[in-house]
């Protein structure tokens, strides 16, 4: 076989060193097709590969003896050295990134995985007359697998998307349009994500009714609330597995047990129970057979898989009737037409793949990371309120810094990667919803900082992290007059403000 041009891959890893210096490393491989099935990473490095046989690469690129950090190679951008000296913490070139909930890295294993679809098993994977949508077929009922398996559902079950919102959309929608003549009620929360928000919303419009839970100042919902909230007319309840800003593990199991109870005492249809499980999947157990989940929204990209695919669970036994969103060929069970992409869903099955092996481990990794990061600031940082159930996913770690406005921390810390909320509504200046929600202050919800934990941050990331919180938020507040009248002893919460 004639080997095409290979393809470039960045892989950036950070690692602990001796001492006080530690180093961001960037490892520049080569993923080369070996066989129609299977993709190989060389260890050879890029440079190394371009003086060896400069035809295969593209003319212009000029490879010297040394690359400087900093220097840009074939479009990549080298991570430069960041290091402790004096006590002193600096960093330079790109940022620590902490933003996990937003989207993670791929896994390079995900990448190799993909790189035969997209370069020699390119086929249609709904033409069934060649070998070519046959290879592709055969992909994509293996990835169909390996989500199933994730999630403990029936492979059948699992229908392919563009994404967790495409997934909320269509169930939400299509199950309320199905029940729309004589059910037309459904129940959510108040901190759901916005596209589960903004979908109920649309819902009103067409004259459905929808009730928002309140949650407690914890996160938590009141089953007690979910209780009441019941009605013969309830045809859906969209609650979300993990919440994407802090974390909290809704009780999935009871919910369900809930509904089932209820059904059973007021002879009335149970609900649908839905979940938004895009922060859940593939970092926390979830049993869609054990849990009662009739209906999930899974993404690829929260698991370190590749953006633009997801899947929905949707129950075929007992059945989930629901309108589809999209028409066309009648793919994916009639409820989403349209070609599936197979190499990013071959990359989402692989993601579920490696996330159902190593989950425990990521799992125990993050916690001691979180740890590390909470226990850091809070030993030298006095004033922080973490928001949120402390059971919640350690991954998620959302803090708020009283007397420092939220706006000057993330502008002082441009150095590390860090989100005020949602990724969907972080640009907004408006305080996070689902921390008024909470009950939190004002200026509290405005002083919130998300820390995203993931499967490849390292300890020396979190250590450098915790330095620079503690000195931005120090400095911060050596500027404040807020904080002056606090450390005199001032109890400003008695203080009656003028209003002009």
């Amino acid at each position: 076989m004639n080997p095409i041009r290979p393809l470039l891959r960045s892989a950036v890893f950070s690692r602990a060193a001796a001492g006080s210096t530690f180093r961001h490393v960037a490892r520049r491989t080569l993923v080369t097709p070996t066989s129609p099935a299977q993709a190989k990473v060389s260890e050879v490095s890029v440079e190394q590969r371009v003086r060896e046989d400069p035809g295969e690469f593209e003319e212009g690129h000029h490879v010297s003896g040394e690359t400087a950090e900093g220097e840009e190679m074939f479009g990549f951008k080298l991570n430069p050295v960041a290091t402790k000296t004096g006590g002193q913490a600096k960093s330079q070139g790109r940022p620590i990134y902490l933003d996990m909930q937003a989207t993670t890295p791929m896994d390079p294993r995900v990448l190799d995985k993909m790189l035969p679809y997209l370069t020699e098993q390119y086929g249609n994977p709904h033409s069934r007359t060649h070998a070519y949508g046959w290879e592709a077929e055969s992909g994509v009922d293996e990835a169909r697998k390996h989500v199933a398996t994730l999630v403990g559902a029936n492979e059948k079950d699992i229908v392919f998307t563009s994404g967790a919102t495409e997934s909320n959309n269509m169930i939400i929608k299509g199950i309320a349009k199905f029940h729309q003549t004589k059910r037309r009620h459904l129940i959510t929360t108040q901190t759901e994500h916005k596209c589960v928000l903004d979908s109920c919303r649309y819902l009103s419009t067409q004259g459905f009714e929808v009730t928002y839970l309140p949650v407690l100042p914890n996160g938590l919902i009141s089953i007690d609330d979910l209780k009441a909230a019941l009605r013969p007319d309830t045809s859906l309840v969209s609650i979300m597995a993990v919440n994407n800003e802090i974390g909290v593990i809704q009780p999935l199991k009871e919910i369900s047990d809930t509904l089932k109870a209820w059904a059973k005492e007021t002879k009335n249809p149970k609900p649908y129970f839905h979940t938004d499980a895009a922060q859940a999947v593939g970092k926390i157990p979830i049993d869609v057979e054990a849990m009662g989940i009739d209906a999930m929204s899974i993404s690829g990209h929260k698991i370190y898989g590749p953006k633009g695919v997801g899947a929905a669970y949707v129950r075929r036994r007992p059945r989930v009737r629901l309108e589809p969103l999209i028409h066309g060929g009648g793919q994916e069970r009639g409820l989403r037409s349209g070609t599936v992409p197979a190499p990013l869903v071959v990359g989402l099955g692989e993601a579920c793949r490696i996330a159902f092996k190593e989950m425990e481990l990521d799992h125990a990794r993050i916690k001691s990371l979180s740890d590390r990061l909470i226990n850091g600031i809070n030993s030298q940082v006095e004033h922080i309120v973490r928001n949120g159930d402390p059971n919640g996913y350690p991954g998620c770690v959302n803090l708020s810094f009283a007397y420092v406005e939220g706006e000057s921390l993330l502008m002082a810390l441009k150095d590390i990667a860090l989100s005020s909320g949602s990724a969907c509504t972080s640009a907004s200046l408006e305080p996070s919803y689902v921390l008024r929600a909470l009950g939190a202050a004002e200026d509290m919800a405005h002083s919130s900082l998300r820390f995203g934990i993931g499967r490849f941050t390292t300890e020396a990331e979190i250590d450098l992290v915790v330095e620079r919180i503690v000195s931005v938020v120090t400095r911060l507040r050596d500027m404040s007059p807020l904080w002056e009248m606090v450390q005199e002893g001032i109890d400003i919460s008695k203080i009656e403000w003028s209003q002009h």
